[in-house]
């Protein structure tokens, strides 16, 4: 075999540094760190038996329970197995042999070529020399003639990041296949331009010249989204109400090896959780916190905090901060789009974990979450890839706005979502406490980098590619939009991006029919298409109050009596179910107090409508524009953190 070197990649190091089968590192590193009292007899023993629960390795182990610091143990690995230390950064890699391979791939197997001998033996850099064998073998026959050199994990992600840095930033803009894009809107700007110039100039000239014909067409429209609506809306509050009850945990599945243990689980996975930030300088002391309440094993855990490179507030306050060794910093480099999904692109080969989790920065999962998501996927059929929990929030006493947005979460999250997957229909995903197995999400590219309601648009995606999403009982808290100018720009984004998700995804309704199947399709059709016109529509609806108030209507020449009865009862019908999925919504203990404000939601929803044409306006000039939503408006930051954890967790309503 010959790899290229040349006279300044030389290195010379001892031969014999082949690094030891799996079973037999572990155990010179056990008899190392005991012998040199670094760890106790009993340390040893507890970490023996996790060993043969978890699929983890000592020295994960040793770190992430604070036997050990991260460079003790590197010292400590160097020393036992006989493995130069390396610092990439005063001696680099050689970037000819980094071409050999992608940053991918580096990341997964935690290695990185780094020089070669004269005799042809390519060194190889590893943060993980326990079973460096094994992965080399994984690599093109070239890379099977290697020997490790050792390196701290920060510096060999930092080295690779360096690297394939122009790669990485663009790879996270592409990841998903462009027919299943936006991206390429950002190409035809002129295009939409023309096309709304035409459709304005269309639609004054219909109301022109066909004043009440056109009204009508937009009263017709509107109605029959409405109806279409309400038998969605009944649907999914049906299926809801006759499903029958989880079976409550048994007191095998109390603690967190219980519920691994009683759904039939072998060895527990290691569970990497993105937490994308921008401009979230309180993330140090709240999230933190909230996220050590996890009961998962800390070992098992591998928790990224993906940063915006531009964004020095949080990166500053991170600084300072003393974080625990299962959590890591990774820094997304600058570009644009500047979106949520282009930083979780980035961090995804960075993830160590099979199962991948979101979280944001105003988090506070239940403290078992974990362990439930494990449970059920360690379970679950090959096509269930994606585990939805509960959204909810912690500040809903604060105003009328805090209030009913805390019913309208409770309505779609504990009442129309869980009854839609009853239903069999796809459903658009939370943007948070999501969980997927990792294959799957990779194999569809993840999220779509421009798209500003990434969440929703992956949740249909999952469900093109004949996989399956499922609604968990574990709730999640967050904080409450509750201020009017926030909520609205908050909403906007959201109904772009559904604008913007049903043009993708129709496309080619052919094929969006073929990979849904019928009634999949009809349950796109019906989700997308009544909550796009009916908050834009709205004001065509709002003129039937001038009937009430005795006024003339446009269409009082039209409209026949029988025909304005049956328009009411539609009507009253659709306040009735927005009342009876809210009621039902808030009629557990923690949320009772809600109930005297369900029918106040009739004055909640119309503020949409302001939302809505903000996101038809941005549709068209910024459809990649993500308005950030604010945090941080409930309370001060050590007020809001203690008065939700002195708490725990809230129970499910």
């Amino acid at each position: 075999m010959l790899l290229w070197h040349g006279e300044n990649q030389v290195v010379q190091g001892p031969s014999n540094s082949a690094l030891m089968p799996d079973d037999r590192a572990e155990n010179g590193l056990a008899r190392y760190l005991v012998d040199r009292k670094l760890v106790t007899v009993g340390q040893m023993l507890a970490a023996r038996i996790q060993m043969r629960q978890d699929r983890v390795g000592l020295a994960d182990i040793a770190v992430n329970e604070g036997w050990l610091s991260a460079d003790q143990l590197l010292a400590a690995r160097a020393d036992c197995m006989s493995l130069q230390l390396v610092d990439l950064v005063d001696m680099p890699p050689d970037p000819l042999l980094m071409q050999l391979l992608d940053p991918a791939t580096c990341l997964r197997l935690q290695i990185l070529p780094w020089r070669t001998r004269p005799d042809g033996t390519l060194l190889m850099a590893t943060a993980r020399p326990e079973g460096f064998t094994e992965r080399c073998a994984q690599l093109p026959a070239p890379f099977h003639r290697t020997e490790p050199v050792l390196v701290s994990p920060s510096g060999l992600e930092a080295a690779i990041s360096l690297f394939w840095r122009a790669e990485m930033t663009d790879a996270a803009l592409l990841r998903v296949p462009e027919i299943e894009s936006c991206r390429g809107w950002a190409r035809a700007g002129w295009r939409r331009y023309t096309l709304l110039a035409g459709l304005v100039m269309v639609a004054f000239a219909l109301l022109l010249v066909f004043p009440t014909g056109s009204f009508t067409f937009l009263v017709g429209w509107a109605l029959a989204t409405l109806l279409v609506a309400a038998l969605h809306r009944t649907a999914a509050i049906a299926a809801f109400v006759l499903q029958r009850p989880d079976k409550p945990p048994g007191p095998a599945q109390t603690s967190p090896r219980g519920l691994v243990q009683a759904a039939g689980a072998g060895q527990r996975p290691v569970v990497s959780i993105l937490v994308p930030l921008f401009r979230e300088p309180e993330v140090a002391e709240i999230l933190i916190r909230r996220l050590e309440k996890l009961r998962y094993p800390k070992a098992l855990l591998d928790v990224l905090l993906v940063l915006e490179e531009c964004d020095t507030i949080t990166r500053t306050a991170l600084a300072k901060a003393r974080l625990p060794p299962w959590i890591r910093v990774v820094t997304v480099p600058d570009g644009q789009p500047r979106t949520k999904p282009r930083a979780m692109n980035y961090a995804l080969d960075f993830c160590q974990g099979e199962i991948v989790g979101i979280y944001d920065a105003e988090d506070a999962p239940d403290p078992d979450q974990i362990d439930l998501v494990v449970a059920r996927f360690a379970t679950a059929p090959p096509d269930l890839v994606c585990l939805q929990g509960v959204l909810d929030y912690y500040n809903p006493r604060q105003n009328w706005l805090a209030r009913c947005f805390t019913i309208e979460y409770a309505s779609w999250f504990r009442v129309m979502m869980p009854g839609m997957v009853r239903l069999g229909f796809a459903i658009p995903l939370g943007g948070t406490t999501l969980f997927f197995r990792r294959k799957a999400l990779e194999e569809l590219g993840g999220w779509d980098a421009h798209n500003v309601t990434e969440d929703a648009d992956l949740g249909f995606r999952l469900a093109r590619h004949g996989y399956r999403t499922e609604m968990i009982a574990t709730t999640t808290h967050e904080e409450a939009n509750c201020h009017l100018l926030p909520w609205i720009k908050q909403r906007s984004r959201w109904l772009k991006g559904y604008m913007v998700t049903y043009l993708v995804h129709m496309r080619q309704p052919r094929q969006l029919l073929r990979q849904l199947g019928l009634w999949r399709y009809i349950g796109c059709q019906t989700h997308f298409v009544t909550a796009l016109s009916q908050f834009l529509l709205a004001p065509v609806l709002w003129s039937f109050w001038l009937i009430v108030f005795g006024l003339p209507h446009p269409l009082d020449t039209v409209l026949s009596p029988v025909l304005l009865t049956l328009i009411a009862r539609l009507f009253l019908l659709v306040e009735l179910l927005t009342i009876t999925a809210g009621l039902l919504a808030v009629s557990g203990p923690a949320h009772r107090h809600l109930m005297f404000w369900v029918p106040t939601l009739h004055f909640y929803f119309p503020l949409g409508v302001f939302a809505a044409y903000k996101a038809l306006y941005e549709l068209v000039t910024a459809p990649f524009f993500w308005d950030k939503t604010a945090h941080g408006h409930s309370m001060t930051p050590r007020r809001r953190s203690s008065r939700f954890d002195r708490r725990n967790s809230i129970p499910n309503s």
